[in-house]
């Protein structure tokens, strides 16, 4: 058993009601692979630098989220917001027909990856968190002006996208969008990393030759974020219980803060599948730090996520009953499913 190689991918298009969620499937596409959301404004070239590094018999389907990357945006009128990220992860478990999902989430990703696992923790296997644990705090006061703002940016974003107003964002040079791409993550992601982000969220410019500009949907930069009070963060990490859950910090990030010290002494507690490190490094750890971030996930996945058995062991007649084994266990799963109340 080796690492993934990231030329070995299959892409994936997610059907949805407002179109699609694109996606690349690493590696091995026999088995349930992990789930792979980056975060806000982002796209799934953020797991460029990691995904070679990972063990090679489970695969990782990276998706783009909703108007980031090549997924498609959504509907004239409507509005970007965390709570609605959150059921992308059971849309797409039910488009392969899992019952049980782990995820790897940055940022934004690993927000709803946590709010997802403690609203449904029976189908959640492990977590992988980079970076983020819940949402990240600051004054009412602040928090109220943001609101405010972000309406009013909506609306100006939303006439813009109106059919006869419609006309380019601004237009750069790839140089150039690099360096806009770093000033705008505050520097977390350096110009030399940028191009891991720019090749699925740029389009070129029909105005001017040469030129680029982001494709993502102008809407998703402002969007509603969860805001998380003590308690219901609290009460959010109980429900998680002893779930396999990695969180790695970025020694430079300021979103692992005082906010989430309750909700991370809770899932710790009596747990001995939680792990926490922290790696030298600013938000965007896991890609400029990909190898250090690989020292504790590689172990994680390989302990939580092992080699099944027909990976290296079993064969002809072996493998033929432990397939009939799982398409039993698939159709007994469903037919559960028509029966159950519950979607999750």
């Amino acid at each position: 058993m080796g690492t993934m190689s990231l030329s070995d991918f299959k892409e994936v298009r997610i059907p949805a009601p407002w179109g699609h969620i694109s996606g690349r499937w690493y590696g091995n596409r026999t088995e349930r692979p992990i789930l792979a959301i980056h975060g806000w404004l982002d796209n799934l070239g953020t797991f460029d630098r990691l995904i070679p590094l990972l063990p090679d018999y489970v695969g990782v389907l990276a998706i783009d989220l909703p108007g980031h990357g090549r997924s498609a945006h959504i509907q004239r009128g409507m509005h970007y917001a965390v709570n609605d990220y959150v059921l992308i992860i059971p849309r797409v478990m039910e488009e392969y027909g899992w019952s049980k999902v782990s995820l790897m989430g940055h940022s934004m990703g690993g927000i709803i990856s946590y709010i997802y696992t403690a609203l449904a923790p029976h189908t959640v296997d492990m977590v992988i968190s980079l970076d983020i644990l819940l949402t990240w705090s600051t004054t009412i006061k602040t928090d109220l002006k943001t609101f405010a703002d972000n309406l009013e940016k909506h609306l100006v974003e939303e006439e813009r996208q109106e059919e006869g107003n419609l006309h380019e964002p601004p237009s750069y040079t790839l140089a150039q969008l690099s360096k806009v791409l770093a000033k705008g993550s505050f520097n977390s992601v350096t110009p030399e990393f940028a191009k891991h982000l720019l090749h699925r969220q740029v389009a070129k410019s029909k105005l001017y030759p040469d030129r680029f500009y982001f494709s993502r949907d102008g809407r998703v930069k402002y969007y509603t974020k969860m805001i998380m009070e003590p308690g219901f963060s609290e009460a959010l990490a109980k429900r998680i219980h002893r779930k396999p859950y990695l969180i790695i910090k970025g020694s430079k990030s300021h979103y692992l803060g005082a906010n989430t010290e309750k909700a991370i002494a809770i899932l710790r507690r009596n747990n001995p599948h939680f792990e926490f490190y922290e790696v030298e490094g600013t938000h965007h750890v896991h890609l400029h730090a990909a190898e250090e971030c690989a020292r504790y996930i590689v172990p994680f996945i390989r302990h939580h996520r092992p080699p099944a058995l027909t990976s290296w062991s079993l064969s002809g007649k072996e493998q033929q009953l432990s397939a009939e084994e799982k398409r039993r266990q698939q159709e007994r799963f469903f037919k559960r499913g028509k029966n159950a109340k519950s979607k999750l």
